[in-house]
């Protein structure tokens, strides 16, 4: 069992878990996730490590409430336990001194934006940052990115804070003044395509990280499966990180819509304190 050490609200519906977890904390890099699991009964699902301590032996998850693994996930206090937590998994993020690199988070894609940011940073890297969401309140990690960045730009959809508009839109602005020798972008696939899209023309090397749907995690049963250049991958141990301009997004958008009626389901009876119905109907 995994203990919750500590608990942070960051938004509304995002919070920030530090669970007690020392082998993974020794062996995590940036770019690597792990695969959790609330209840011995309940859903596995991935999530990124934001942040570990081996001295501690903890590991930091961030997670936004949506479906119901993570709203369960979202309700557990200090001093609750975690069934299962697996890792490190996937490949970590290639830092290196690239010179110029643009740092993209959308959402709570600042949460694996964040440890990626800090690498390419202490590798002697300029950082420029551009984090976004739909509006001020979902904003998350402001102070923590512009730490480790040499400039950050802060967007919202709404215009209720930083720069109105999309992320899209600073980098845009961006793209020409610094000519930038790399971008690392996290977030929706919809941001992440449109990212990949402004700078296919001028030819910058761009990472998106990829979160498709999941299961064991060891490239076993091949549900994480995605296109790129034409090949196929998986997320889980080819990635979670490709060559943006290689990856077939629309395809990866289809993919992850399989299950939406499921997901609906299990979600209406969980708002309703159907918990273990809900359950008994995926085991039969």
């Amino acid at each position: 069992m995994y203990e919750v050490l500590n608990r942070r609200d960051l938004a509304p519906g995002i919070v920030q878990l530090e669970v007690h977890a020392p082998l993974i904390a020794k062996k995590r890099k940036p770019g690597n996730f792990v695969i959790v699991r609330p209840t011995p009964t309940g859903e596995r699902i991935p999530l990124t490590t934001v942040t570990s301590d081996s001295e501690r032996g903890s590991i930091t998850l961030i997670i936004q409430a949506i479906g119901k693994t993570t709203h369960i996930l979202n309700r557990m206090q200090k001093g609750d336990h975690l069934s299962d937590v697996v890792g490190p998994l996937g490949e970590p993020t290639p830092i290196k001194n690239y010179g110029t690199v643009i740092c993209i988070g959308g959402g709570v894609g600042t949460a694996v934006l964040y440890p990626i940011t800090k690498a390419l940073k202490e590798a002697g890297n300029r950082v420029i940052s551009i984090i976004g969401a739909q509006s001020s309140e979902l904003i998350i990690l402001e102070q923590e990115m512009k730490d480790v960045s040499d400039e950050l730009i802060v967007t919202t959809d709404d215009g209720s804070y930083g720069m109105k508009g999309f992320v899209t839109d600073a980098l845009r602005e961006i793209i020409p003044k610094e000519n930038p020798q790399s971008v690392f972008a996290m977030g929706p696939l919809p941001m992440m395509k449109a990212v990949a899209d402004m700078t296919r023309k001028p030819q910058i090397k761009t990472y998106a990280s990829l979160n498709p749907i999941m299961m064991d995690g060891t490239g076993m049963c091949g549900a994480c499966r995605v296109s790129v250049d034409g090949k196929l991958k998986f997320a889980c141990v080819d990635g979670p990180e490709f060559d943006a301009h290689a990856i077939n997004f629309d395809e990866l958008v289809s993919r992850n819509k399989t299950y939406m009626d499921q997901e609906k389901f299990a979600m209406h009876l969980f708002q309703n304190q159907k918990e273990c119905k809900a359950e008994a109907t995926y085991e039969q």
